[in-house]
């Protein structure tokens, strides 16, 4: 026992524990958004009026559209599985695929992809006009490349677009994210957009549309790039 005493006597003191220095975070595996804005471009009022307009007459004559709109339940118009050559239905829409080309072009450049000296090329086009209280439910873009959404007409209170983190179905006893995370921590984000917003994502991102509070249409133009 007196042995013992004295060994603690002599004994080096342990030095306190310091508290944890953070190690380095390095994120991998980034999922981008691509946005532009056309609202800067000489006559750009008068291009959105004409696009509204145009986008509205078609609505309104394609019998078509609005037969599979009903039949699938989707609370609006859209042209997707009905008209499949808007660029040469309408100067307009050509107009529009020239300037999207050039920011697909610039997307692509940025995610670096090796095309091997190829571009992508736009395969379809189509028109939305989602009624109020109309939604379009999550999805993804099978068999192309790069996908996006050109915003028409956005009223008060029409949906953003929404994003859903790629991993979340393996995510498994993840805890949920506190809500002042930060944004790239948030597993659904929204992007606002406004008349003459372009949004470009890779085709395997899961997005949606959120109910359309606005009492009036919400217009766009979505297409793919294969």
């Amino acid at each position: 026992m007196l042995l013992a005493c004295l060994l603690r006597r002599i004994a080096p003191k342990q030095p306190p524990m310091s508290k944890t220095t953070p190690g380095q975070i390095t994120p991998l595996f980034v999922t981008e958004i691509y946005r532009a804005d056309m609202t800067a471009r000489a006559g750009f009022e008068d291009f959105i009026e004409e696009l509204d307009d145009t986008c509205r007459a078609i609505a309104d004559e394609d019998e078509a559209g609005q037969n599979w709109s009903q039949q699938k339940a989707y609370l609006g118009y859209t042209s997707y599985a009905s008209l499949n050559d808007l660029p040469e239905r309408a100067p307009i829409f050509a107009d529009l695929k020239a300037w999207l080309d050039g920011h697909v072009a610039a997307f692509a450049e940025t995610l670096e992809y090796d095309l091997h000296g190829r571009k992508l090329k736009m395969d379809s086009m189509w028109i939305n006009v989602l009624e109020h209280l109309g939604t379009h439910s999550g999805h993804i873009h099978p068999h192309s490349v790069i996908s996006g959404t050109f915003y028409v007409a956005i009223p008060d209170g029409a949906s953003s677009l929404r994003f859903e983190d790629p991993r979340l179905a393996m995510m498994m006893n993840a805890p949920l994210r506190k809500p002042s995370a930060r944004q790239d921590h948030q597993a659904f984000q929204s992007v606002a957009p406004q008349p003459g917003t372009v949004l470009l994502w890779e085709s395997w991102l899961r997005h949606e549309v959120p109910i359309n509070l606005s009492e009036d249409v919400r217009i766009s133009v979505s297409f793919n790039y294969a």
